[in-house]
């Protein structure tokens, strides 16, 4: 297994979580999504240069844009393929947000079919990158549509398609339907990458071993835990996966959020590393009381303080 991909999650995986993660084995990650409509309007606003940045150190990089016009995400796609910045272009068609969704956006889209292929077919046409798309199983129970939507976007020259294995209904409660993800990969001739329900190297193995898929995307599994990706390579080299030592755990976040001061005004990476923070310590003794501290805490030299006692103990 060579494809172990990052999903893009919005307020997670900026460019620095995601060169933590490509260290850690990841092979392709993908910006958090970005408005075509924002970008054409406002391209230099700084709520949307943030997204659109890319570290030094990522190797293989996806933009991936929403909206619901085709022309006007199709433009967007021109313009930033001009920037010649990313390795391609992902089509979101399967964010459940209902601020997304419910407007005609990411997962909405599923229920417009016609649209949605009007929208491969001119982002295609207008991009000199390769064009992806990714999707859910369909809006709910009663609309189950992604074999269709796959075969749809292989006709209108998409590249590859990611296929999280939930409805839009669902966000991301119940467990992820992996049989409707095997039922796509053997319904089109390009690739499909799955999703859903990935948190240990075990579940990579046996999602991938079952569905035949080409490649795999984490998201969720990922959150304080970019190890995922080497324990899954180890894994499927037939290695056994190294346990995190609580000396990587330590030095892992005192990096990511050395990164993020150097990065980012000291106010938004303090409040940005909390979350962070929380999922790193997931799990671990005493880490409530010292997550409670940290979420109290604006100021970042007492916060590492906080960190260094809670180690130390």
């Amino acid at each position: 297994m060579t494809d172990i991909r990052l999903a893009p999650m919005c307020g997670i995986t900026d460019h620095i979580y995601r060169t933590l993660c490509f260290e850690q084995g990841c092979s392709q990650a993908y910006t958090e999504m970005i408005s075509a409509m924002g970008y054409l309007c406002a391209p230099t606003q700084r709520a949307t240069t943030e997204l659109m940045k890319r570290g030094k150190e990522e190797k293989r990089l996806i933009l991936q844009l929403f909206g619901k016009d085709p022309d006007t995400v199709a433009e967007a796609a021109k313009r930033m393929c001009e920037l010649g910045i990313y390795d391609g272009i992902d089509l979101n068609m399967g964010c459940p947000a209902r601020k997304v969704a419910c407007s005609g956006e990411g997962a909405g889209l599923m229920l417009k079919p016609e649209t949605a292929r009007e929208m491969m077919e001119k982002t295609v046409a207008a991009s000199t990158l390769p064009v992806s798309v990714k999707i859910r199983t369909g809006w709910d129970g009663e609309h189950i549509n992604a074999v269709m939507f796959a075969r749809m976007a292989e006709e209108a020259g998409i590249c590859e398609i990611t296929v999280h294995g939930r409805t839009r209904a669902q966000q991301y409660s119940g467990k992820a339907d992996w049989e409707k993800i095997a039922e796509v990969k053997r319904s089109v001739s390009i690739p499909v990458i799955g999703n859903g329900d990935i948190f240990t190297a075990e579940d990579a193995e046996k999602h991938f071993r079952e569905s035949g898929v080409d490649g795999i995307m984490i998201g969720r599994g990922a959150l304080g835990n970019p190890w995922i990706f080497r324990e899954i390579r180890q894994r499927s080299e037939g290695q056994i996966p190294q346990p995190v030592t609580v000396r990587e755990r330590k030095e892992m976040i005192l990096r990511h959020y050395g990164m993020m001061l150097e990065d980012k005004p000291e106010k938004i990476a303090i409040r940005e590393m909390r979350k962070h923070i929380g999922w790193y310590l997931h799990g671990m003794r005493g880490a409530s009381k010292v997550r409670d501290e940290i979420n109290r805490c604006s100021d970042w030299e007492k916060t590492i303080a906080l960190l260094e006692d809670f180690f130390e103990e």
